[in-house]
């Protein structure tokens, strides 16, 4: 059975939630020197750039409506590739700065689709 736009928009909500909670109380220093932590952190960003990537596919008008969706996924990518040369920092950062818009947009956008229903 193929998954509705619904279920990956919650996804992401649900990583960035995750996201958000782990960072909870540590600063970068704290972030850089727990692993768990750093691991936890991004494959919640890996299933975050998973389930953009099905929305690509699947409702092109929705993933174009999500501010920096093709980085998302091209992080998601480096993440998953590239784990060799993961800058923490940026990680750091993106998570700080970035997760709260991207989870408030799927929160409306998955607000529209259930409304819709």
């Amino acid at each position: 059975m193929q998954r509705d736009v619904r279920a990956y928009l919650n996804d992401i909500i649900e990583a960035c939630e995750a996201i958000e909670a782990a960072l909870t109380g540590l600063d970068l220093a704290g972030y850089r020197s727990n692993r768990l932590v750093r691991s936890s952190v991004e494959r919640e960003f890996i299933i975050v750039g998973e389930a953009m990537a099905a929305l690509g596919r699947l409702a092109p008008q929705v993933f174009a409506g999500i501010t920096q969706s093709r980085r998302i996924v091209d992080f998601r990518n480096q993440l998953t590739h590239g784990y060799s040369i993961v800058d923490d920092a940026v990680v750091w950062l993106i998570a700080g700065h970035d997760v709260a818009v991207l989870r408030e947009e799927c929160v409306q956008l998955l607000g529209a689709y259930q409304a819709e229903s």
